[in-house]
């Protein structure tokens, strides 16, 4: 009687009873906007709001790709570019689109969806959400280092935090590699880079800035930011005073623009063909994603290809998305994304 007494204690103490205290079965984090928020410790369905091809590069990146339970809206699939985003989470074609052609939340869809976590990256669609008894977590990257903080909050809310060191371990060794292969370069020999809309002039993301830097290039748009509306707008005559080396642009077409304009013709990027077209994979490799240590090397290979060659470039690439996405590239689409 006693052992079978003490059983029964022990089971009432055993960790695994731990569900009937109603706070082991919670997480709590404070998201980039300061708020609290509590949420259940199993995440089975996660709703993406507004930024949706950053926001789904990042639940990729900790391996809950599976749990996206909304599709793109139409921003995102009125074209091919995010293709990618349909073999990395399979399950959101077809899913529910939960905001309009005006990014206006469907409320409805949403409580009818009832996804355990809703993600956005802009403070105006927190108060809808939430005031819906939604679990929202705000979570922004717009400098370079918000990526740490970014990572660690998502990898604490999702319950994994092993991912979450893991690739911010990767992503400080990408950029000393980095760091080690432009040393060389004096400022006399770096590249001058024009990365953007250049068809309507503007440079939309200023993490832009850094990752041309960190790719040993010199941005010409480094001092035409406006604060205020976090935009960098030029002019034509902006264009052919800098003169640059090499233009990135954010659309294929524009390639085509940029040749057949007279007025480019004598710019070095225009004379030695160096137009080159900036990756999508999950998402665009010129603004804030995950995908960004990728994009320091592949702008590294454009600019000095002696420093970072397509063959390392590609087996970087390979093993970026095989080991965080768990997804193989084929020898075509890295030829796609490399640019050959």
């Amino acid at each position: 009687m006693v052992l079978v007494m003490l059983a029964g204690c022990k089971g009432d103490s055993d960790p695994e009873g731990a569900s009937k205290d109603p706070a082991a079965d919670k997480v709590t984090v404070t998201d980039m906007a300061g708020r609290t928020v509590t949420l259940p410790k199993e995440i089975d369905s996660i709703a993406t709001f507004g930024s949706i091809g950053v926001i789904n590069a990042f639940v990729e990146l900790m391996g809950c790709g599976d749990k996206i339970s909304n599709d793109m809206t139409a921003k995102f699939t009125k074209s091919e570019k995010w293709a990618l985003q349909y073999e990395f989470a399979p399950q959101i074609k077809g899913a529910p689109v939960l905001e309009n052609a005006d990014g206006e939340i469907q409320i409805e869809k949403v409580l009818a969806l009832n996804p355990d976590l809703c993600l956005v990256m802009s403070k105006d669609l927190i108060e809808p959400l939430e005031s819906n008894d939604l679990n929202v977590i705000y979570f922004e990257w717009k400098q370079t280092d918000d990526v740490k903080t970014a990572v660690t909050l998502l990898g604490k809310a999702l319950g994994k935090e092993k991912i979450a060191k893991d690739y911010l371990a990767y992503f400080d060794n990408m950029i000393a590699d980095a760091e080690k292969k432009t040393s060389s370069l004096t400022e006399e020999n770096k590249k001058t880079v024009l990365y953007g809309n250049i068809d309507k002039l503007t440079q939309p993301h200023i993490i832009a800035e850094w990752w041309i830097e960190a790719a040993g290039g010199i941005s010409v748009t480094a001092d035409s930011w406006n604060n205020e509306s976090g935009s960098s707008t030029y002019t034509r005559e902006d264009v052919l005073k800098w003169n640059p080396d090499v233009m990135i642009t954010t659309e294929t077409s524009m390639k085509k623009t940029i040749t057949a304009d007279s007025l480019y013709s004598d710019i070095p990027a225009v004379k030695n063909d160096a137009i080159y077209c900036i990756p999508t994979v999950a998402h665009v490799w010129g603004n804030r994603t995950v995908e960004q240590p990728l994009t320091v090397f592949w702008t590294m290979h454009k600019l000095y290809p002696d420093l970072e060659s397509a063959k390392d470039l590609k087996e970087k690439i390979s093993y970026f998305y095989s080991h965080f996405f768990k997804y193989d590239l084929s020898d075509e689409q890295l030829n796609a994304i490399v640019g050959e």
